[in-house]
């Protein structure tokens, strides 16, 4: 290390020869050769540097960058080392372009077969019988007025238009769907900085700008943006399970193993090193061009399987049932099942519905073209002539068409659009409340939270640590003392010590706008320390330009199990100096003296410390601060070296310099927030690594805990203590006994939180299983953020890995935000419920009148292109309309829904049943007595090619505007009264119902032959109004009835009850695995899981743009409208085997797997590393899970 110094102080010589070279001359070596140096391993790589370029700082000098200052940062000489090295960007594939969604929006199976049965009709209009043949073939045009026969095209032809109309709508939403979640990608890859050195400088800038030849800071929690080899390291250790498979974390260090490679973690440590490669050249990259590669040749071989595949089944069902009944059935229970999925596994009513609406259009084809042959040539006794055949099919293609469009109407497409568009609307707006959605299914999880285990420091208080109190030289100052008050020699151990042992990150700049407060940057705890310096007018950076960073001869880096920082000093005469600062109480029992009043180092004994404890830091602690102590220790130089490896020995004997107590005050919006909570039916618990009574001092301020309740604040070794039996495993049980009253865990490891988390998700105590939201920032919270069913990650004090295995960023890190969340996600619940009560109504009443009036009337009341318009009110605009409705406070006033809450609740049951009958009735008096009401001609029985009648537009015009004013009724699901409250908050859904209403006005006034209407009088306007209206006042007397007397009424769309679960999926979480045989998996799981987390990465992009209902086989394959969302089934249990993720020195056997890291246990009990592999692919396969990524390269993926 020392000689290390020594060696930057020669280089720094050649610094300025180097800019003048930066500007001619090739580099020293070329991308081919740092390619293959790459590539090597620990040794291999040493000896290759050693060999071929001397050592790190040769390979600096012919990258010509210098290890101290950097690169100059002259653009000139970046876009060089662009051109010869390339960018730090992984190029994404290209988005479909907007003909290719179109096509993909034409396979819709519907569809088809309407293009089909209108362009028949098309072909067969323009057929004219042989004049004077007309009344052979039956009545088929009576009453014709003379060129009325020219226009039987119109049918066909204003179908063909709807189609269009549908597939453009369809295609839109595609598009603006993927541009959304492309704007969404590129904004956290914006996000994604990282620490350079440039001209000498340390600057943030975009991973993307990194380039080779930059000086780049690694710290603890890091995610490395590119390759590199390390210039000079602290205590560094990284995780490469993301690219090689080995879960222990690897030491890195100059003369072992300097190459740090690209989507690595940093888990300990900090250390600078020289990007090497960047962007496709980089480990990271040079894997995903090989699967970018391969993935479009096994793409086209996928989708040829696919096609063959289905080309089989629509075969075998063909035999069996007509022909578009097969199909739709599929497309039905594909469509509707599978897209609720997200939504809680809900399987919704909508597949029986599909079913029932399938059933119903085959009947009425089948009544229709029974009646219709019997009629025509068993009753009237006609021949069947050769001449009049088109005509008959005429007649059988129009039975077809009002076949198709009562299933159109009976199939609710516009489920999965609703849940799409609802969840997309709410994670854009949900940005501006400061929640950057990774996950969008975690979106709707938060509104069914019943706890939140929140972080103190930056959640619940501001995170701008400051110093209100010490105790220096034997006395407690309850304010920061005038540096003259403390003797010099104790003050200069303060300053070097705070100076030298804070990471050299952490710094105080002026203030961005004047008058504001100073900007910390760094660890905020040391911020506070160096802020003490400025209050005690000394300067912290004069100290560390005297002392640079290489300077630092050994540092043992801050991390969760030692709670304490130390760094060595080397003085001139050989001899040693280390400070140390970390937890009171953990420091002082290493002090074996304390500086006194007069800056003379005195004895300190147990008694001493005790009094320290009691005097001094638990008042400091009563008061909500966190208390710190700094100490120092000296080494003789004429004693041997120390062995420095064996920190125990090291931090010890130490003598104490001073305690001081740092305050984070809470956010003023807290306590109210907590309260929200509170009243919503969440508990709120925070979980802490502060001591007991510090916490306690915050809960208390914040509102968790309230004066006089027996709720519990346990320390994190107790709560171990009281849940572990007599062997040290842990019990669900004890966990049972604790965690419903349980409010403040203090002092606690990240493996206590995690175990916190998991005890109560699995927990069975109360009816309902419990979701548990948990907020982290360090990479240690990686564990608990994947555990549990939401993980918020803090945006500006997180880490890169707990970001990584979050499913929602806090970009203001304030707790307020995630009430936020949970108000979204009870809105996007009942918003998706309030499409459901609209749509189902209109479906009922469509099919039946459409069913009912074929029968009767051997003719649909509402004709194909009449459904398809209220197919486009009930579907596209009604969920636009309802899926956006905002949320408000009112939404917080009710307890959680649960989890196997039906989606379709008995009071919806109510109204949808209700209104239904009030419109049936409407319907039906219209169409059987409209005409001696309104004293019009009945359009009843017309022949094939008649003019519209105003007796069927009335039943139309009535019909729909029944369908709008139920809308506004639809706006309430829980028995409200005021169906109008907030509604004009809603623009898109006042455009909605206006626009409709206008377009209603102009279809039936001027729509005349393609839409089958007829001009309607001032007078029939004002009764279709009135009846529509009806809807508002009938809903009034549905809401008198209480729900509670209608018995009969069930509930629909449950989520699985426990007895359906199969016997098998139980019994995996009972097999326990030995432990030899699970170090055995361990390796294969995470080589499998590496390769997969970058095929997934590659999927996301996929996934997200395929069309909605591609590739389904059946429909319990595991997928989803977002394809690239964590299954929620995936979430709740956690399977075996456990692998640990952090090797703290305890959490080895605790830190149990990421969410679904890991295959299930499979049949083959050897665990061959092919079968582990085989079952990882198919649930790859079955369902794209994965976060949203962020820049490929950056996001390396984390989450299985």
């Amino acid at each position: 290390m020392g000689d290390m110094a020594n060696n930057s102080l020669a280089y720094s010589g050649v610094k300025n020869s180097l800019k003048e070279a930066n500007h001619d001359g090739d580099f020293g070596i070329t991308l081919a050769e740092l390619r293959a140096l790459m590539e090597l391993r620990s040794t291999d790589a040493l000896r290759k540097i050693q060999e071929s370029y001397g050592d790190v700082y040769g390979i600096c000098s012919r990258l010509k960058t210098s290890p101290n200052e950097g690169l100059s940062g002259n653009p000139a000489d970046i876009e060089r080392r662009e051109a010869v090295f390339g960018k730090n960007f992984i190029p994404p594939k290209k988005p479909k372009t907007f003909l290719q969604l179109v096509w993909e929006a034409l396979q819709d199976v519907t569809l088809i077969i309407l293009e089909i049965a209108a362009i028949v009709s098309l072909g067969l209009s323009f057929y004219q019988p042989p004049e004077g043949d007309n009344a052979l073939c039956g009545e088929v045009s009576v009453g014709e007025e003379e060129g009325e026969g020219e226009t039987g095209w119109i049918e066909g032809a204003a179908i063909l238009l709807s189609v269009v109309c549908v597939v453009l709508v369809t295609a839109f939403n595609d598009w603006s769907k993927e541009k959304q979640f492309r704007g969404l990608q590129s904004r956290i890859e914006q996000e994604q900085k990282f620490t350079v050195i440039r001209g000498g400088q340390v600057i943030q800038i975009p991973v993307a700008d990194i380039t080779v030849g930059d000086i780049a800071q690694v710290k603890y929690g890091d995610l490395l943006p590119a390759d590199g080899i390390l210039i000079q390291g602290n205590d560094l250790k990284i995780d490469e399970s993301s690219l090689t498979g080995e879960s222990d974390h690897v030491k890195k260090s100059l003369d072992k193993d300097p190459l740090l490679l690209s989507g690595t973690h940093v888990m300990e440590g900090s250390g600078r090193m020289v990007v090497t490669a960047v962007g496709v050249n980089s480990q990271t990259g040079i894997i995903f061009t090989l699967l970018g590669a391969g993935g479009e040749e096994e793409e086209k071989k996928d989708e040829k399987k696919k096609e063959k595949k289905n080309k089989k089944q629509d075969g075998a069902l063909r035999i069996w049932r007509v022909l578009f009944a097969s199909l739709m059935l599929a497309k039905a229970e594909m469509g509707a099942a599978m897209e609720m999925q997200p939504l809680k596994k809900k399987q919704i009513s909508a597949v029986q519905i599909g079913k029932a609406g399938l059933l119903m259009s085959a009947i009425t084809v089948i009544i229709l073209v029974l009646y219709f042959v019997i009629d025509t040539f068993w009753v009237q006794k006609r021949p069947w002539l050769a001449e009049c055949t088109p005509i008959y099919i005429q007649y059988f293609v129009k039975f077809f068409i009002i076949g198709v469009t009562v299933l159109v109407v009976a199939v609710p497409e516009g489920l999965p659009l609703a849940v799409t568009i609802s969840l997309a609307y709410s994670v854009k707006k949900m940005m501006k409340d400061n929640n950057l959605v990774r996950h969008l299914d975690a979106c709707e999880t938060m509104g069914n939270a019943t706890a939140i285990c929140s972080d103190k420091t930056g959640t619940l208080t501001m995170n701008r640590m400051t110093v209100v109190q010490a105790y220096i030289n034997e006395k407690h100052y309850k304010k920061i003392p005038e540096p003259e008050a403390i003797p010099p020699n104790i003050l200069s151990y303060l300053v070097t010590g705070i100076s030298v042992n804070c990471a050299y990150t952490s710094k105080i700049l002026p203030p961005e706008k004047e008058g504001g407060l100073p900007r910390h940057v760094g660890n905020k705890t040391e911020c506070a320390l160096l802020g003490l310096l400025l209050d005690l007018k000394r300067d912290y950076q004069d100290v560390r330009n005297e002392i640079p960073e290489e300077a630092l001869y050994k540092v043992y880096t801050f991390n969760s199990v030692r709670k304490s920082m130390s760094t060595v000093l080397k003085n001139s005469d050989g001899s040693y100096r280390i400070f140390s600062k970390g937890a009171s109480e953990i420091i002082l029992k290493k002090c074996f003296k304390i500086l006194s009043a007069n800056g003379e180092a005195k004895v300190f004994r147990p008694r001493d410390r005790d009094d320290i404890v009691k005097t001094v830091i638990e008042p400091m602690a009563s008061e909500g601060l966190r208390t710190i102590c700094l100490a120092f220790r000296d080494f003789p130089a004429g004693e041997p070296e120390p062995e420095w490896d064996n920190e125990n020995d090291i931090v010890t004997g130490l003598t104490c310099i001073a305690v001081v107590g740092i305050e984070d005050p809470v956010r003023p919006e807290v306590p109210e927030a907590i309260k929200k909570c509170q009243r919503a039916g969440i508990t709120v618990r925070m979980v802490t690594g502060d001591n007991i009574n510090t916490a306690r001092a915050i809960a208390t301020k914040c509102g968790i805990l309230h004066p006089g309740e027996d709720f519990l604040c346990l320390e994190g070794k107790d709560f171990n203590r009281r849940i572990r039996n007599e062997k040290g495993e842990i019990e669900q049980e004890r966990i049972d006994k604790i965690w419903p009253k349980l409010r403040v865990l203090a002092r606690s490891s990240p493996t206590d939180k995690h175990t916190l988390v998991k005890g109560i998700i699995d927990s069975t105590v109360s009816e309902q299983r419990q979701v548990v939201a948990v907020t982290g920032d360090g990479t240690n919270d990686g564990p608990a953020l994947k555990k549990a069913d939401v993980g918020f990650a803090m945006g500006i004090a997180g880490t890169d890995v707990a970001k990584e295995a979050s499913d929602i960023i806090l970009t203001d890190d304030n707790f307020t935000s995630i009430v936020k969340a949970v108000m979204w996600g009870r809105n996007v619940y009942d918003s998706i419920s309030k499409f459901l009560q609209f749509q189902l109504t209109v479906n009922v009443v469509a099919v039946i009148v459409a069913f009912t009036g074929a029968c009767i009337t051997q003719d649909s009341p509402l004709k194909a292109v009449q459904m398809l318009w209220v197919n486009l009110i009930m579907d596209t605009l009604a969920s636009l309309a309802l899926a956006t409705e905002p949320p408000t406070e009112s939404l917080l006033l009710r307890k959680p829904y649960g989890r196997n809450k039906p989606l379709i609740s008995r009071t919806m049951m109510k109204n949808i049943l209700g209104h239904a009958f009030y419109q049936l009735v409407v319907v039906f008096t219209l169409l059987f007595a409209g005409e001696k009401f309104f004293d019009i001609d009945s359009g009843r029985n017309a022949p094939l090619h008649a003019p519209p009648s105003e007796h069927y537009t009335i039943v139309f015009n009535t019909f729909v505007l029944m369908q709008l004013f139920n809308e506004i009724n639809a706006r309430k699901i829980h028995g409200e009264r005021n169906v109008f409250e907030g509604i004009f908050n809603n623009a898109i859904f006042c455009t909605i119902v206006l626009g409709t209403f206008v377009v209603q006005i102009i279809i039936v006034q001027f729509g005349g032959k393609p839409f089958s209407c007829s001009e309607l009088s001032i007078e029939q306007w004002l009764w279709s109004i009135f009846l529509g209206m009806g809807t508002l006042l009938w809903g009034q007397l549905i809401s008198t009835i209480p729900t509670s007397r209608l018995k009969f009424l069930k509930e629909a769309g449950h989520g699985t009850q426990k007895e359906e679960i199969p016997e098998e999926e139980l019994a995996e979480d009972v097999e326990e695995i030995d432990h030899a045989e699970r170090e055995l998996r361990r390796g294969q799981i995470l080589w499998f899981r590496g390769l997969n987390r970058i095929q997934t990465q590659i999927r996301v992009v996929n996934a997200f743009r395929s069309s909605l209902y591609e590739g389904l086989e059946k429909p319990e394959s595991r997928s989803s409208i977002h394809n690239f969302m964590t299954h929620p089934e995936f979430r709740i249990e956690d399977s075996e085997p456990h692998i640990p993720l952090i090797d703290d020195t305890d959490a080895e056997d605790d830190a149990p797997t990421k969410r679904n890291s890991s295959p299930p246990p499979s049949p083959n009990k050897n665990n061959n590393a092919v079968d582990s592999g085989i079952h990882l692919t198919i649930e790859m396969n079955k369902s794209a899970t994965s976060s949203s990524p962020g820049s490929p390269l950056h996001s390396l993926e984390t989450s299985l």
